[in-house]
């Protein structure tokens, strides 16, 4: 026996893949492991919809903010500032401003603008309205992802579902619990705004309607703490959370959780801007459109951080940092459908997937070993070592095993083997041809490689368009099945031709190609 290149990659890929895969199998707490899917340990599945025609009107009100905080800095006059679902509309004091006005609404893509007098009114195209529901969906589809991303929960599923719905699926969601935590922080809209306390009428809060208020441009906000206790604020916020970059638990002086809050340099200008004149005054952090604090401005905030205080347990206050930090959802989303995938669903799921891989695993092995005897027991080694390396690659990039991908790895059990019982066979052919086993082994595996190639290259391709275009549970099982197709050329093509390199020599002095290759002569 002597030692090729190709015996001693193979080894090499043996070790990386008991190596890796060990804490998977085992279930050991440190290293890398194959996380199970919905399907396979339970969890929760839900389809969301998105209510877009509300980011239409979120998107008019930040543009009215910017109308009044572009007039405010630029000492423009400016009256009557209103707007509705679709459209903002403003008076312009002095004629003479109508060019810095103009110019500055230019820059507000999408939007169409109409000037009566010195009544200007701006609204969204129909192009731009429909561009701002669709992004309203991708952005809720990114802003869930990052939640849970950051939630803890691993590989979970988020994904469009037709128009105006999005699908997600939460691995591993077994309490009443979980479930309700999880639920809160993927619908909480989490729309931090900045408002003005209107000082001149807050007195008379309480014997107000919502339409008196709104016809001195105010809008009537609860507190979070006490229902019961109202806030008259200015209906245009001073700025949103869309200027948010960072949020954080902290504690305040009482050791209490609370919200640190970090703005962009364009909301630190907008809020020192605003603080600074307006000392003595009010201002109170909404956060979906409910009153947190209403802080006395003492003096001018630079620096753009502030804080949100409430009534928070340590969880809370961790999961709205999240929300915050991961942005405010354009549009509030609802549940249209749940259901929960129990463990026991689950392990049964898991017992009959193993059932029929390791059925077929036993049933190939069997046949490999009756029917091609040494040769096919070089083949059962290629076909373990290609199971351990499938594993380890999947425990190392953090893989979801889900049901399809089972019967992905099922399937490469007997793709993995088909690569040997081609050689195999060539082999056979040559031997009776009347070759030495050295030319038999060398020009079996020469004239076997392009049918390999062919069947493995083309199978690929189709797991890569599954992969592409396929849900979450099509990708698992594409997954696997490219990882299997990939394992399976190292070991099925290097390493058994590395072993009969390695063995060549005892081979041709046994002269027994019954024993060896199943045949006779």
């Amino acid at each position: 026996m002597k030692l090729n290149y190709r015996i001693v990659i193979f080894a090499l890929a043996i070790i990386f893949g008991l190596f890796f895969s060990a804490p998977s199998l085992l279930q050991t707490e440190a290293g890398k492991k194959v996380t199970l899917g919905l399907d396979l340990q339970g969890g929760l599945h839900m389809l969301l919809g998105v209510k877009t025609e509300e980011a239409t009107k979120s998107r008019i009100k930040s543009i009215a903010a910017s109308i009044k905080h572009f007039s405010e800095r630029n000492d423009i006059l400016i009256d009557s500032l209103t707007f509705t679902e679709d459209s903002v509309k403003f008076e312009v004091l002095d004629s003479d401003d109508n060019n810095a006005i103009n110019e500055f609404l230019k820059d507000i893509e999408g939007s169409s603008i109409s000037q009566e007098g010195q009544i200007v009114s701006l609204s969204l195209t129909d192009k731009e309205i429909i561009r701002t529901k669709a992004a309203a969906v991708d952005q809720a589809i990114e802003t869930i992802r990052n939640r849970l991303d950051q939630f803890g929960l691993s590989e979970p599923v988020v994904a469009r579902q037709g128009e105006e719905k999005i699908l997600v699926q939460l691995a591993g969601i077994k309490t009443q619990e979980e479930e309700q935590r999880a639920r809160e922080l993927i619908s909480r809209a989490a729309k931090l705004e900045l408002m003005a306390v209107d000082e001149d009428r807050n007195a008379r809060v309480y014997n107000m309607s919502s339409s008196d208020a709104a016809a001195y441009g105010d809008v009537i906000l609860p507190d979070v703490k006490n229902e019961q206790e109202k806030y008259l604020v200015r209906e245009i916020p001073i700025l949103d959370g869309g200027m948010l970059t960072d949020a954080s638990m902290g504690f305040d002086e009482n050791n209490r959780p609370l919200i640190n809050f970090k703005l962009n340099a364009e909301g630190a200008e907008i809020f020192g801007d605003f603080t600074g004149k307006s000392v003595g005054k009010r201002l109170a952090v909404v956060l979906d459109g409910k009153v947190y604090s209403a802080p006395n401005i003492n003096e001018r905030i630079g620096g753009g951080a502030g804080q949100i205080s409430g009534n928070y347990t340590v969880m809370e206050a961790k999961d709205l940092a999240i929300a915050l930090r991961s942005g405010a959802l354009l549009a509030p989303i609802y549940l249209m459908e749940k259901r929960s995938v129990g463990p026991s669903l689950g392990a049964d799921s898991i017992k009959a997937s193993l059932v029929a891989l390791i059925g077929g695993f036993v049933l190939v092995i069997c046949f490999m070993v009756f029917y091609y005897r040494l040769a096919g027991v070089i083949a059962n080694i290629a076909l373990v070592a290609n199971l351990f390396i499938l594993l380890a690659v999947m425990s190392l990039f953090g893989a979801t095993l889900t049901l399809p991908g089972m019967a992905g790895i099922v399937l490469t059990v007997g793709m993995a083997v088909d690569a040997n019982v081609i050689i195999s066979e060539r082999i056979r052919e040559l031997i009776y041809e009347g070759k030495s086993m050295h030319k038999a082994i060398e020009e079996g595996y020469a004239n076997a490689m392009r049918a390999i190639l062919d069947a493995n290259i083309t199978t690929l391709i189709a797991s890569v368009v599954l992969y592409a275009y396929g849900t979450g549970a099509i990708k698992g099982f594409a997954i696997t099945m490219s990882i299997g197709i990939l394992a399976s050329m190292l070991t099925a093509i290097l390493g058994t031709h590395g072993i009969y390199e390695m063995l060549e020599s005892k081979i041709q002095k046994s002269k027994n190609n019954r024993l060896w290759f199943g045949i006779k002569g």
